[in-house]
């Protein structure tokens, strides 16, 4: 059998479960900053902060950057350094239109007849 093989598979899964797993914020508590200190230094850039919660050890940030896309980004609770910021895609996201245009009033195209009768659409007969 051929051990060699093998041999290397195993610590190379060793190796990169290592790497994959540091991730994470290990700053002593004791050395942490106080959340609402992120929150200005942030909203000071342009951001818009919905919320700031602890996860993995690190600050973890949902709000929208100065360019107006909604993002969620992990800073380190000591030194606030960035570890890792995710921006949310336009594609299935429209909260980043003008909330006049999604809250406006329907057109009459858009309304829906009193008593439920919809007119100029066809009618289906089943015997």
């Amino acid at each position: 059998m051929k051990l060699k093989p093998i041999v290397i598979s195993l610590s190379l899964l060793l190796v990169s479960g290592n790497a994959l797993a540091d991730d994470d914020c290990d700053d002593p508590v004791a050395q942490w900053q106080p959340r609402e200190n992120l929150r200005k230094q942030l909203e000071a850039q342009g951001w818009t902060v919905f919320r700031i919660k602890v996860d993995d050890g690190c600050y973890e940030v949902k709000g929208r950057d100065p360019d107006g896309y909604r993002v969620e980004a992990e800073y380190s609770p000591a030194t606030f350094e960035l570890m890792e910021i995710e921006r949310e895609d336009d594609d299935d996201d429209d909260d980043h239109r003008d909330k006049s245009m999604r809250y406006s009033e329907p057109t009459n195209e858009d309304r829906v007849p009193r008593k439920g009768i919809v007119k100029g659409r066809p009618s289906v007969t089943v015997e």
